[in-house]
């Protein structure tokens, strides 16, 4: 009876009754980034990020809560259980790292200058020393800028989203901002308020700051939840829900 009670239950492990079921999956998100992450005028939350959990929570047959959140309590939050995961266009990085854990990876975006027309500012310590850049606070941009621009003679101006850093460029506070290309593209210059401004110099490349892509943040210790964001990953990537979501929003391969 004893060996019988063993085999049942190496049987039950193997075949996963004893998975946790993530019935209610609960995603921190900061709607101040569209195009990944913003509110319809309706208040519906609307975005690349949010069309990829929705995808994610379906593949494992659960259902999404999205919990607004500041970028910048972000990691504070997920630690303190207010919500699962985040999915917020927030990338990889070895500091981060430290802290929480990350799914594989949902995507790539890169990092650029935005400046006023005709102001000839470029993306280097020379070209803006004395300057103001404004940085959404607890972002990769805001690493890069105090690691590599601050300590030359370059003011980093902090805020609590990208919106109020906007808000300070259209108003002259500001010579510069510093953020995801495919959001300021989107959001920003093709739009309205971002007719007087334009991208400065190329992409900027610092794996250590700006991170290795953007994927989920999570708790260490939630290992099953980890494993099973990652199988639903994979899934949408190769039933092609993926490149769907995608092709909604760009025009360009994104994972790559």
């Amino acid at each position: 009876m004893k060996k019988l009670a063993i085999s049942a239950a190496i049987a039950l492990v193997s075949t996963g009754v004893f998975a946790k079921d993530f019935s209610v999956i609960r995603f921190g998100t900061d709607p101040t980034y569209a195009p990944f992450e913003s509110k319809a005028p309706d208040g519906k939350l609307v975005g690349f990020d949010i069309d990829l959990g929705n995808a994610i929570c379906a593949k494992l047959h659960a259902k999404c809560v999205w919990v607004e959140t500041a970028f910048d309590g972000m990691i504070p939050a997920l630690k303190a259980k207010k919500f699962d995961g985040v999915l917020s266009s927030m990338n990889i990085t070895e500091k981060r790292e430290k802290e929480i854990a990350f799914s594989d990876k949902l995507y790539n975006a890169p990092s650029r200058l935005v400046v006023k027309k005709g102001t000839n500012l470029l993306p280097t310590v020379a070209s803006l020393k004395g300057k103001r850049v404004g940085v959404a606070q607890g972002t990769i941009h805001e690493y890069y800028a105090r690691a590599h621009w601050e300590p030359n003679g370059v003011t980093i101006v902090t805020y609590p989203n990208q919106d109020q850093v906007y808000l300070d460029l259209q108003s002259g506070r500001l010579d510069g901002s510093l953020q995801h290309a495919i959001e300021a593209d989107v959001g920003f210059l093709k739009t309205a308020r971002g007719h007087d401004f334009t991208f400065s110099g190329p992409a900027l490349n610092d794996p250590k700051t700006l991170g290795t892509g953007s994927a989920v943040g999570l708790r260490k210790e939630d290992n099953e939840l980890r494993e099973a964001i990652n199988k639903a990953i994979d899934g949408i990537i190769k039933d092609g829900t993926y490149k769907k979501i995608e092709q909604k929003y760009f025009a360009f391969d994104m994972y790559n």
